[in-house]
């Protein structure tokens, strides 16, 4: 099930993409709230597709998608987690904090849940005043159950689903802060959506692969199979020392071809489009202005 939050003539809701458009669930079932947190949070599969069996579609032109979920805390994000994008980082010059060029353990760092936006929604170059925004394309990993102390082989069974990602960061201030936040957590730098992919409909998550089109014109594609960390791996790691909450989002990183793997680097500017593809979740489109 491909689950979304949308807005259409000022209500909110939950639903889900069908070939028709989106059918709303929360108009069968208005128990299950605009809220994707408590969605995840007291998931029953049976009940959620009997509401789809019965729940109205409206047509794509119809409605707003929103963000899937706003995270009630910042987004967990992992650093040169691409072999190709390591090396064009440390290339780049713009890592201050780099001890090797392929990590020995997850690099991570959160970005504050203010920059979350939604499909179609602008990513906006004024909140970056170095002029120096990029683009980076990433899985990310909704969390489905509270866990702590979690191993590898158990990691995917507290997976609740997939979403697009697009860690938009101002590499200037990456560099000059040297610890990532205050680079990556402007207003606007967290597209996500368009939608949550569940696992049971895409449990080879490894196969898809993540894709990066600026104007049209691919700058990344790479498989998810080849993260150097991959999703069973970060959920170990970091639950061995915090609480993953359902609802929390795991962006896992990203691969070569950001703007300031060219040469000289290509940042974003007014009038870009972005989009974001992985297999069997769809694509986060984002103007820039």
């Amino acid at each position: 099930m491909r689950l979304v939050a949308f807005s259409r003539s000022g209500d909110v809701g939950l639903g889900a993409l069908v070939p028709e458009g989106v059918a709303d669930l929360t108009a069968v079932s208005p128990s299950l709230g605009s809220d994707m947190h408590q969605l995840i949070e007291a998931w029953d599969a049976g009940v959620v597709a009997r509401s789809l069996a019965l729940a109205p579609v409206h047509p794509l032109h119809e409605v707003q998608l929103q963000a899937p979920l706003r995270p009630r805390r910042d987004v967990i994000a992992v650093g040169r987690n691409y072999r190709e994008h390591a090396a064009e980082f440390t290339r780049s010059g713009f890592d201050a904090s780099e001890q090797q060029e392929v990590p020995a353990a997850p690099i991570v760092f959160t970005k504050a849940t203010t920059s979350v936006i939604g499909p179609d929604e602008a990513i906006v170059l004024a909140n970056d005043p170095t002029g120096t925004t990029d683009y980076e394309g990433e899985l990310g990993v909704v969390v489905g159950r509270r866990c702590r102390g979690v191993t590898r082989e158990q990691a995917l069974d507290h997976v609740f689903g997939w979403t697009i990602v697009n860690d938009v960061t101002a590499r200037e201030l990456q560099r000059r802060h040297v610890q990532w936040f205050i680079g990556k957590s402007p207003d606007t730098f967290c597209p996500i959506g368009p939608c949550i992919t569940t696992r049971d409909e895409l449990p080879d998550i490894g196969r898809s692969w993540v894709r990066t089109r600026v104007n049209g014109d691919e700058r990344q594609h790479m498989p998810v199979s080849s993260l150097i960390f991959d999703v069973p791996s970060l959920i170990e790691t970091l639950s061995s020392v915090m609480t993953l909450l359902p609802g929390d989002v795991i962006a896992t990183g990203t691969g070569a071809g950001v703007g300031i793997g060219h040469e000289p680097p290509v940042f974003l500017a007014s009038g870009d489009v972005v989009e974001v593809e992985i297999d069997g979740i769809g694509v986060l489109r984002n103007p820039v202005t």
